[in-house]
């Protein structure tokens, strides 16, 4: 997330902080301490037995302006990461062309499908002060043959209404039908939502209207975030990710603020499909300023979170790696934040 700096200010951080963000494909050996990422995402790649970690990197158009993209880091054990390589540069003639949030790879029938929120310096309407600037943002869908990319586009507009301002999709397959679970942004409606939205079988669009499956403000942990009166308190949405559980319970973690801090909580199917309806579970995974979550298993089976922290300030962003126990009504933390066990310098708390 996303209380985010505006996209100007956020580039030239990650230009300064994070000089990775922008360029080629050279790569080196890296450990976690080296890489700045927020919204980390990792496919655990059984064809290739490689580690795929995804995250925004900007790139120039043929003017030299920056336009969005998508990097890669690859690692056999989690521990070393080679990288980054360049996957996909937003298409100069996309509907919009700033920079990508919240990059996920999904492996569906043999290919690949890169879920990427668009975003733009467009404003649609007036800004007001102290609030989030309404600009032009929403999710779009890519395919390749390679989780290393290049990642093209169906079409060059967004799979997601463009009068809503959407980001963080994510895929879920359903009885062999796969569906786009997406945030609807606190900026335009207050109270952030998840919503849902069916996909084609192949991906390639959108079919059918949106549904919301809940509004942040549902969840008893998720307590807002202030602003100068007479602004009303916004509830965040970010970064929703599905689980089935052991016994057979559908699980979403996704990310809010709770007392000023980032955080993640847990919301639960009741009926088990993803169409719900929803409700949320009282005590959240984790709150300790750190979110966007998503979960994978490894190679030797282990299940997995992975998410940012600090959620701030800006540069000081790192990929934090739990192992998760799966309790079959819910999620809890096992352990410490495992790349902790390998770079002890890297506490920072989260």
């Amino acid at each position: 997330m996303k209380i985010r700096l505006n996209s100007f200010v956020l580039i030239v951080v990650l230009l300064v902080v994070c000089p990775r963000f922008v360029g080629g494909q050279s790569s080196v050996s890296q450990n976690m301490a080296d890489i700045c990422i927020r919204d980390p995402y990792i496919l655990a790649d059984a064809k290739t037995g490689i580690y795929y970690m995804y995250r925004s990197s900007n790139a120039e158009d043929k003017n030299g302006k920056p336009i969005g993209g998508v990097e890669v880091f690859k690692s056999k054990d989690m521990k070393v990461w080679e990288g980054p390589f360049r996957v996909f540069t937003v298409p100069e003639n996309n509907w919009i062309t700033g920079m990508v949030w919240a990059p996920e790879v999904h492996a569906y029938k043999g290919k690949y499908y890169l879920f990427a929120t668009l975003n733009s310096d467009i404003k649609w309407k007036k800004s007001q002060p102290g609030w989030g600037d309404y600009t032009f943002r929403g999710v779009q869908v890519f395919h390749a043959n390679s989780p290393e990319g290049p990642f093209l586009p169906f079409e060059l507009i967004p799979y997601t209404p463009m009068d809503l301002m959407t980001l963080d999709g994510t895929l879920w397959v359903e009885d062999g039908n796969p569906y786009m679970i997406y945030c609807h942004e606190w900026v335009q409606i207050v109270d952030g939502s998840i919503k849902l939205m069916k996909l084609s079988s192949d991906l390639s669009k959108a079919e059918g209207l949106s549904t919301t499956l809940f509004h942040a403000s549902a969840a008893p942990w998720s307590t807002g975030l202030f602003h100068p009166a007479p602004l009303p308190t916004s509830y965040v949405t970010d970064g929703c990710f599905l689980y089935r559980s052991k016994t057979g319970k559908l699980l979403m973690i996704w990310s809010s603020f709770m007392n000023s801090e980032y955080a993640i909580g847990i919301a639960e199917s009741v009926t088990g499909k993803v169409a719900g309806p929803w409700k949320q579970q009282e005590k959240p995974l984790f709150v300790k300023n750190g979110g966007h979550g998503m979960i994978f298993k490894s190679f030797d089976g282990k299940l997995y979170i992975v998410f940012h922290g600090p959620n701030s300030p800006s540069g000081a962003e790192r990929a934090c790696i739990y192992e998760l126990e799966d309790m079959g009504d819910t999620l809890i933390l096992k352990g410490k934040n495992i790349v902790l066990n390998i770079f002890p310098s890297l506490d920072t708390g989260v």
